[in-house]
């Protein structure tokens, strides 16, 4: 009985919170929805007759009009019947869905069923020797980058973590601990503690982190009040059957955040994972097909191992796919399609890519002062503090620039080239002497360099005279490059227009077939070196509100000697 009461009240203020915000509330068939014990049936559990009695006796609590949803915002892919016509048969099977990427390619991804999904499982954990912790720690990391990679932490610090007792909640955990060493402010709702070792480890390494842990009577009525972001990792696509109490509540609370963000001016992003808990792994979220009912809405919907069936009726921005564990075995027994990832990241987008308002883009950035007082009076000293710290940041290709040109009817053109050594006559790089490039400086000897390093706040701009560096320096450069950049370098008439691919793949073969014996490969005379002299260098770092530190060296004339003057100019 004290818990009944209990939870009357919790509900009681919570249905006051929404209302108070939303200016508006569900009706009695959305919250009859809500509590029954399946979509099915209107048979309702013990626990949610009294919940819902004591809100219908409470006409205080509950508007006359229902709560009218955008059209939109209920849009869903429907799949076709075949995937329909049999449980047994959807699990054994997977569908491909695709979408176009920026350039304009097809991304192709297998949405599977529940049976495919658990067997996929006992492979992985049985003759291919992958153990659970394994897996959950791979999954939990995936699900922590692709929050990273849309969430800065800087704007969604604090987020809540509700754990189930089962394998998704111990994604959740893992998520958690990782996400802590990201930068943000993760809080554990983990009602139905596992007693297994492996889930004790993981409560015990996120204590060792002072990640603070709370019960469900503990949070605010509306989660929106104390938190960015909600990682839903209560139920996989395992379960099936009615969520108990209080994984009921909690998905209830979760979901009156679609109501609350309508409203309210601070919005909480759902993040779900593998499956958004209440949803049926196949068919999705019964309450779509009733515009009076919505349940969880995710922002983010983070799919593990192959996106379930139920991800194609999705709608949020942001779908990710994680866990990049996955082998040619399985992929080819179960006839996926799994998007490859890029790079080292742990996670693909597989969904729609989201609408941005790219004027809403920015970042604020957070710097040491750059001062006069701090600097070196050499510009070619400096450059060097600066360029040593971005190689021990381990920034990728720090020697990148950006080389600006003009040629003689005065069009600029720029482009990335690597710097290849600096010393206080200048900055060298090696290029096609009968490249754009080369020609507008044969035709204007001046141009500008630009290193930006997005990491450490910083760039420089270097600008000078060119003239290109000696034969002897060209040809012992050329020989140090790998025999595929040799040969590269030789085929490459760079900037000419080419017929197609083939054209430049076809000579690059003939020519490695000519030097497969070790020869040495003879440097064209039409390949070879740049040094760019400074007569100018800004250091620029970035500050908070746009009140970026600028020191600009210039070279003047000083009692007949040339002497480095340092500036400072305004952001």
């Amino acid at each position: 009985m004290k818990k009944a009461r209990y939870r009357h009240k919790k509900i009681k203020k919570n249905m006051q919170a929404v209302r108070s915000r939303a200016g508006t509330m569900p009706s009695t068939r959305f919250l009859s929805r809500l509590f029954f014990t399946s979509p099915s049936s209107p048979s309702l559990s013990s626990h949610s007759q009294s919940h819902l009695q004591f809100l219908i006796s409470s006409p205080s609590l509950l508007f006359s009009s229902p709560v009218k949803l955008d059209a939109s915002s209920l849009s869903s892919i429907r799949f076709s019947s075949p995937f329909l016509s049999s449980r047994r048969g959807v699990a054994s099977s997977s569908f491909s869905s695709s979408r176009m990427d920026a350039s304009g390619d097809q991304i192709e991804a297998s949405y599977i069923g529940q049976q495919a999904a658990k067997e996929i499982d006992e492979i992985l954990m049985g003759p291919l020797g992958f153990s659970v912790d394994q897996l959950m720690e791979l999954a939990g990391l995936s699900v922590a980058a692709a929050i990273a990679e849309v969430y800065k932490p800087n704007e969604s610090r604090k987020v809540l973590v509700i754990c189930g007792p089962g394998n998704n909640g111990g994604d959740g955990l893992v998520a958690a601990r990782h996400l802590y060493h990201f930068g943000y402010q993760p809080v554990i709702c983990y009602p139905k503690r596992s007693s297994s070792p492996l889930f004790s480890g993981l409560v015990t390494q996120l204590k060792s982190l002072e990640i603070p842990f709370v019960s469900e009577e503990e949070l605010p009525p509306l989660l929106s009040d104390e938190y960015d972001l909600v990682v839903d990792a209560m139920f996989g696509f395992s379960f099936r059957g009615t969520p108990r109490e209080p994984f009921a509540y909690l998905i209830r609370a979760v979901s009156a955040l679609t109501y609350a963000n309508i409203h309210h001016k601070k919005e909480t992003k759902v993040v779900s994972i593998d499956i958004p808990s209440g949803w049926d792994v196949e068919l999705g979220d019964p309450a779509q097909e009733d515009t009076d009912v919505q349940g969880i809405r995710p922002h983010m919907l983070v799919s593990l191992t192959a996106p379930k069936l139920c991800a194609m009726k999705f709608t949020g921005p942001h779908h990710f796919l994680g866990g990049r564990f996955v082998p040619p075995a399985i992929v080819k027994q179960f006839n996926l399609k799994i998007p490859p990832y890029p790079g080292s990241s742990m996670c693909v987008r597989i969904g729609k890519p989201p609408s941005v308002d790219i004027s809403a883009l920015r970042e604020n950035y957070v710097s040491p002062e750059l001062t006069e007082s701090k600097v070196s009076a050499d510009p070619f000293d400096q450059f060097k503090i600066w360029f040593d710290e971005a190689l021990a940041a381990g920034l990728r290709e720090p020697n990148a620039m950006a080389l600006s040109t003009v040629g003689k009817d005065g069009k600029p053109s720029s482009r990335i080239v690597l710097l290849k050594g600096f010393d206080k006559q200048g900055f060298v790089w090696y290029t096609n002497y009968g490249s754009r490039k080369a020609r507008e400086l044969s035709e204007n000897p001046h141009a500008s360099i630009l290193f930006h390093w997005n990491e450490l706040n910083r760039e420089v701009r270097i600008e000078g005279t060119v003239t290109k560096v000696s034969e002897e320096e060209s040809e012992k450069y050329f020989h140090s490059r790998p025999r595929g950049s040799q040969l590269g370098a030789i085929v490459s008439k760079q900037s000419t227009v080419l017929p197609d691919r083939s054209a430049i793949y076809n000579a690059y073969k003939e020519l490695e077939q000519k030097y497969c014996n070790g020869t040495e490969i003879p440097k064209p005379e039409y390949w070879g070196g740049y040094r760019l002299t400074p007569t100018l260098f800004e250091f620029w770092q970035g500050q908070p509100s746009r009140l970026h530190d600028r020191l600009q060296y210039t070279l003047r004339e000083a009692e007949g000697k040339q002497a480095w003057l340092i500036e400072r100019l305004s952001p």
